[in-house]
């Protein structure tokens, strides 16, 4: 009965990414982990940088489309970059062993090209969402208020629901995902498994970052405390129990946002930049 009663737990909460997955050996698994912050660390100083010259602002901050989708994708580079990497480096070892040369870079460019891809594509919609939040707010500055309320309400919901729980369990327990992609034809493969992934990847994350409209795209903290839930709701045992208690946590917030206005600094008017406080 009790070893019946674990394998069900097992199949509630599959071994999470780089924790008992068997993706990588504990010696590439390390330098997997040197290799993502070599490339994270770069990220988030020029996300921090860029930070502390524009402040937290509403809406799209006065940038032109290809300025916030640059610095969009900077911003998940940094955020995203440490919990999908174990996959990434697993596909991409794959990738070693079967090419080499120019192929080889190739493939693996083509991959990291189609996980990009679907995030610029998020960076696409998230500008549209901040241009109209943030043309609410000036035309109505209390319209922030509600704005701010119906972001967490969203966030909460969709962190208890079954879309979350599905794009989660996939990024949780990839290597079955791994070997269906080893089945694709091989035109646009790499790239087919970096659009397939990254989807998963952005479903996974989407109520978190919603809340990116109340806090700020800016707010470097906000972005720290998100890119923590993300990695430990994917690497941590009990990652799913994590989620749904933030998910709870942003219920809350819904219903006291409206009245704390500390809770909204992306829903109000202009704040001196981080290097002016």
């Amino acid at each position: 009965m009790r070893s019946r009663t674990s394998a069900l737990t097992s199949a509630r909460s599959p071994a999470p990414t780089g924790a008992g997955g068997g993706l990588l050996p504990a010696r590439e698994l390390a330098a997997a982990w040197f290799l993502v912050v070599l490339i994270a660390v770069p990220a988030w100083v020029l996300t921090i940088g860029q930070a502390r010259q524009m402040g937290v602002e509403p809406g799209t901050m006065g940038m032109a489309l290809p300025l916030f989708l640059l610095l969009w994708v900077t911003m998940m580079a940094a955020m995203m970059l440490p919990s999908m990497a174990p996959v990434a480096i697993t596909w991409a070892r794959g990738i070693g062993r079967q090419s080499s040369g120019w192929a080889r870079t190739a493939r693996t460019a083509e991959f990291v090209g189609g996980y990009l891809l679907v995030w610029t594509a998020c960076g696409l919609l998230a500008y549209g969402v901040l241009a109209l939040t943030g043309g609410l707010v000036d035309g109505h500055p209390t319209a922030g208020r509600w704005i701010g309320a119906v972001s967490f309400l969203l966030a909460g919901l969709y962190q208890l629901g079954p879309l979350k729980h599905v794009c989660l369990r996939h990024c949780r327990d990839p290597m079955s995902h791994l070997v269906r992609y080893a089945g694709f034809p091989p035109p646009a493969r790499d790239l087919r498994v970096g659009v397939h992934h990254g989807a998963y990847c952005a479903g996974c994350c989407a109520g978190l970052m919603v809340v990116l409209v109340p806090l700020g795209v800016m707010n470097v903290a906000a972005m720290a405390g998100l890119a923590l839930v993300i990695f430990v709701e994917k690497l941590w045992s009990r990652g799913p129990l994590l989620a749904r208690a933030v998910g709870v946590a942003f219920l809350v917030l819904a219903v006291v946002a409206p009245f704390q206005d500390w809770l909204l600094p992306g829903l109000q008017g202009a704040m001196p930049s981080m290097g002016g406080m």
